[in-house]
């Protein structure tokens, strides 16, 4: 991670020379995943926990794909001294429980999942939905339909969707289904110079748009390759943890850099609307060169986000 916070620059706001009363004053994001466990890292950050796998009261991920992403978004590094910070750490969590222990899941839990965060956007003060999950065509017109039209009900609400473009690339019209629509924000995988000469990384695999396509995906793009973040699966013994942290690779793992910087946005200029925030996160993006349907604008660039935002007209 901190490799990550250089490259899309989200550590400017905590070097600003007169630091601002926003930069505490953290966002709530909804994260439909695996669960999300208990990390040190992310301890106080939940607000609200719920099951919709097997409607378990209690915190749980039995995967460890839902803690890492959430460790992304907002972990405050305390184990490694900040080293591995996420990008928003002063985020306030909400978590809905979606996918299974492998990792799988149902179009019916992501839907009931939806409906959930929609109806207590107001109760927890959601702003952002962070799905980092690449949900492929489903081989089912109605159900795909229906995720398409809950989410945009979701745009329509005032939350700020951000889903993962997937990881089926690379090619042409790769990307996820859901990652398709028009009202949400969907992230590819791209690390820049790092990692050229692993064959492995992650834009090798990020799912891509459909070249000439009316409407040009993936909107944007961050680093998703060998990235460290909270390990559900830490020991505790005698007093100290071990394996705190785990690296992942994927569009999952670039999904929720791209909703911290959301998150940071909101934070300094919370009367923003989806398609301001939208424009700023494309308009400020780093160009690297690479076809539309790969890069889409380009890598998220935190620093040109909170410096060229303009204020609220009076």
């Amino acid at each position: 991670m901190q490799r990550v916070r250089k490259q899309v620059e989200a550590d400017w706001w905590r070097t600003a020379a007169s630091p601002e009363r926003w930069m505490e004053q953290g966002v709530t994001v909804a994260v439909l995943d695996t669960g999300i466990g208990r990390h040190p890292d992310i301890a106080g950050k939940l607000l609200c926990f719920h099951d919709f796998v097997k409607q378990r009261k209690l915190m749980y991920d039995n995967n460890g794909h839902g803690t890492h992403v959430c460790g992304i978004l907002c972990g405050s590094g305390g184990l490694s001294e900040g080293k591995y910070r996420g990008i928003a750490p002063n985020t306030r969590l909400v978590v809905g429980k979606v996918l299974d222990e492998k990792g799988d899941g149902m179009a019916e839990n992501m839907l009931w999942g939806l409906d959930w965060v929609l109806e207590n956007r107001h109760r927890y003060g959601i702003r952002i939905l962070n799905i980092s999950v690449g949900i492929g065509s489903l081989n089912h017109t109605e159900k795909e339909n229906a995720l398409r039209e809950k989410i945009e009900t979701l745009w329509n609400s005032g939350i700020v969707v951000v889903c993962a473009a997937g990881n089926k690339g690379p090619e042409d019209g790769s990307i996820s289904s859901v990652g398709s629509c028009d009202k949400v924000i969907t992230v590819g995988c791209h690390d820049g110079d790092y990692g050229k000469s692993n064959g492995k990384r992650c834009e090798t695999y990020s799912g891509r748009g459909l070249s000439g396509a009316v409407i040009r995906k993936p909107d944007i793009v961050a680093p998703g390759t060998e990235i460290m973040s909270c390990n559900v699966r830490y020991q505790k013994a005698y007093g100290r943890i071990r394996n705190a942290y785990v690296e992942k690779s994927g569009t999952s793992m670039a999904t929720p850099i791209v909703s911290g910087a959301i998150a940071l946005l909101l934070q300094k200029y919370p009367w923003l609307d989806n398609e301001s925030i939208k424009e700023r996160l494309i308009y400020c993006a780093t160009d690297l060169g690479e076809p539309w349907n790969k890069q889409g604008w380009g890598m998220v660039n935190v620093r040109r986000m909170l410096e060229y935002a303009e204020p609220r007209n009076s």
